[in-house]
Order: C-alpha cells, then sequence, then structure tokens
C-alpha cells in the first residue's frame, strides 16, 4: 500500500461516523447564500429599467460581483488551510447582509456596484470554508459529499429567479431588504456548524498535509490548468445564460419577464440536478469519465439553440443545464486530489478565480450584445463546449509518479 493510499484510509475512518446533518446544514446554508446572490442577476430588469442601463453596464454588476468573489477565494482559502479561522463563513453572511441592503436602498449606478462587491466579498468568505467542512463530513465520499453541497447552492441560483418574480419585481427594488433575515438564519446556523468544524479540524488537517502530490509538479501543474479553463468554458456559458437568458427569451420571443423569469428557473433548477448526478456518477465511474461527458455531451444541444423556437428553446436549455453542471463536482474533487492537503485553496480557485473569469466573460458578452445584438451572443457561446477536448491532457489515473510518495 503506498502512502498516499493508507493516509486516506486512516482519514476515513474516522470521517466515516461524522454526521449527515452536518453536511446537509452546510448545503442548506449554501442554498440560502446563493438565493442571496441570484437575486442579482434575478432583478437585472428592474436595475436595467430603473436606472436606464446599457447591457455593458450589467455586464459590470456581473463582474463587480465575480471579481470581488473571485479574486479573494483563491487567498482566504490558503490563508486557512494555514491558519483556520473557525467563525469566517458567520462572517461571509455578514457581508452578504450589507450586501443586501445596499441593493435595497442604493439610488444611483454607483452604490448597485458596492452592494454587488459586498455580495462578492461574502462569497468569497464562505465558499472555501464550507466547501473544507463539507469534505471533513463526507466519509470519504467526496464526490457525493461535493456534490450534495454544490446541490444546496444550486437550488438556491434556481430559485432566485422565482423569489424576484413573484416578491420582487411586483413589489420594487426596496424588497430586496426582506431577504436580509435568509442572512441571520444562515449565519445562526453557520455558527453552529463552526463549532463542530473546530472539534473536527485538528486531526483530519494533519494528516492531509502528510500527504505529498500524487503526480510530479509539472503534470499536477497542466491538470490544474486544465481543469480551470475547463471551469472558466463553462462559467462563461453559464453566464451567457445566467445574465442574459432573460433578456434573449424577450426579444426572440416576446414573453413577459415572469415567463422569462420561469425560463431561467427551468434551466437553473436542471442545472442543480446535473450537479447532484455528477457527483454521485463521479464516486462510481471517475472524475475524468464524468468531465468528458459534460463538457463535450452538450454540445449538439448548445449547437442548436440559437436556431429553436420557444419550445425547443426551454428543452435544449434544461438539457444543457442538466449535461454541463454535472462536471463541476468532478472538477472540484479531481483538483483536491491532485493536491492533497489544500482543500481551501483548491476550493477558492475554482469557485473563484475561474467563476471570477465567467464574470469577465459576462461582461465582454454585454459589450458583444449591445454591438451586435443578444442573438449573436448565444450563437458565438454555442462553440465553447469545444474546449471540453483539453480533457486529453488530465491524467488518466491517480497512481502515484512523484519521488515524496514511496511504496508502503
Amino acid at each position: 500500500m503506498t502512502t498516499l493510499e493508507s493516509s486516506r484510509s486512516a482519514l476515513r475512518a474516522p470521517m466515516a461516523t461524522a454526521s449527515l446533518a452536518v453536511l446537509c446544514a452546510v448545503s442548506f446554508c449554501h442554498l440560502l447564500n446563493d438565493v442571496m446572490q441570484s437575486l442579482l442577476v434575478a432583478v437585472y430588469p428592474i436595475l436595467k429599467h430603473e436606472y436606464g442601463l446599457n447591457f455593458w453596464q450589467i455586464g459590470l454588476l456581473t463582474l463587480a460581483f465575480q471579481i470581488t468573489a473571485s479574486l479573494l477565494q483563491p487567498f482566504i482559502g490558503h490563508f486557512t488551510d494555514k491558519r483556520p479561522v473557525p467563525y469566517s463563513t458567520s462572517i461571509g453572511m455578514g457581508s452578504t447582509l450589507i450586501g443586501l441592503l445596499m441593493l435595497a436602498y442604493a439610488n444611483s449606478y454607483a452604490g448597485l456596484i458596492v452592494g454587488a462587491a459586498c455580495v462578492g466579498i461574502g462569497s468569497a468568505i464562505f465558499h472555501p470554508e464550507s466547501s473544507r467542512i463539507a469534505r471533513m463530513a463526507s466519509g470519504g465520499r467526496h464526490g457525493f459529499a461535493q456534490s450534495l453541497f454544490q446541490l444546496g447552492g444550486n437550488f438556491g441560483t434556481a430559485i432566485g429567479p422565482l423569489l424576484a418574480a413573484f416578491i420582487v419585481l411586483p413589489r420594487g427594488q426596496q424588497s430586496i431588504a426582506w431577504f436580509g433575515v435568509i442572512a441571520l438564519v444562515g449565519m445562526v446556523i453557520l455558527w453552529k456548524v463552526s463549532q463542530w468544524a473546530t472539534s473536527a479540524r485538528g486531526k483530519s488537517v494533519n494528516q492531509l498535509r502528510t500527504v505529498g502530490l500524487i503526480h510530479s509538479r509539472q503534470r499536477t501543474a497542466l491538470a490544474l490548468t486544465v481543469l480551470a479553463l475547463l471551469v472558466f468554458t463553462k462559467n462563461v456559458y453559464m453566464a451567457s445564460v445566467t445574465s442574459y437568458y432573460t433578456f434573449y427569451a424577450i426579444h426572440r420571443f416576446g414573453v413577459s419577464v415572469q415567463a422569462s423569469q420561469l425560463m431561467l428557473f427551468a434551466f437553473l433548477g436542471a442545472s442543480a440536478v446535473g450537479t447532484m448526478l455528477g457527483g454521485l456518477f463521479g464516486d462510481r465511474f471517475g472524475a475524468k469519465t464524468v468531465i468528458w461527458f459534460s463538457i463535450l455531451g452538450c454540445l449538439p444541444f448548445t449547437l442548436a439553440l440559437p436556431y429553436a423556437d420557444l419550445n425547443w428553446t426551454i428543452a435544449l436549455s434544461v438539457m444543457i443545464g442538466l449535461i454541463l453542471s454535472s462536471a463541476f463536482p468532478a472538477i472540484v474533487v479531481f483538483a483536491q486530489e491532485l493536491v492533497p492537503g489544500r482543500v481551501g485553496m483548491i476550493a477558492g480557485i475554482f469557485f473563484g478565480f475561474a467563476f471570477g473569469m465567467g464574470g469577465i466573460g459576462a461582461a465582454v458578452l454585454g459589450v458583444v450584445a449591445d454591438a451586435k445584438g443578444i442573438d449573436y451572443v448565444y450563437q458565438i457561446c454555442s462553440y465553447l463546449p469545444f474546449l471540453g477536448l483539453l480533457t486529453v491532457f488530465l491524467p488518466s489515473s491517480d497512481a502515484p509518479e512523484c519521488d515524496n510518495v514511496k511504496k508502503g
């Protein structure tokens, strides 16, 4: 048995008794966090009308949120890998609460930008530590734990447009403040979860840090680069839908704002289901197999979407959300296995940096939409899944090949 395998076995023994309630609590708080985040995107039609915004300004709001979330996450994850901050998740929820209040009562575009940035900071603090806690409570079923954690987030993102359609849209911008109650609930739950994590952290962190890289540094760096590019590809396409799908549906098919929000909910709901399936299939068939299927499997549907009628657009978007989203749990688990002991940093990179690159994509797509039209955005984005061919450069197994991983 290798040192790597024996360390993993030793780690799984105490994890096997970890409370499923903790994992469910973290997933539920991820739902609350992403409900609040998704409100920003869901109220874009209101903000565009009230403030007379162009598409590039809509894209800049997305950029303000995603850049603060993304640039901070890897640094926060790296810092907490070495110096854990037990109650940081509650602090992150507090920042999100401040952001919601600013979005509710802003009277200028600059105020909206600052509010979006505060929500992004909350996300940057929340995700690395929550992902670490989910892995600690996994009992060794890392794919399942990661997918359940992300399932909460995806359902939260899917619920956001519904809440916007039936609460915020009829009552106006200031009704966003009502969702501050959600942030307060999340802060209380995460405070209790952090108490559990503090007691469980010491032994698991020490064990993880005894494990070296399973591949050479060069191959590990190449694999992480490929995984980041795959997440970038996924998130740019997801940004084209989450930021502009409602505008596309209204422009192309003449549907109402509420109907467009329901279409967005169908896409995001399918994405939530795909996330859960991706983690389960990753545990069973391997992360690389799921990545191949997810990134390339949605290609026929993305290519057909720009030319479909209303009914087919709904059906195709559901299939795209279901298939494309299944890759992310597998990508995160694959990356965490490549760099043992750096769970927070890896979570920060893949929830943060690559997510922020999707934000840059959203801003660029906004400029393209202003210049060429919203239809053109979906025509060019339909080719993005071709980059899934980069999966060929990922290692085919986790067989040790480093000098610091010796035979036991």
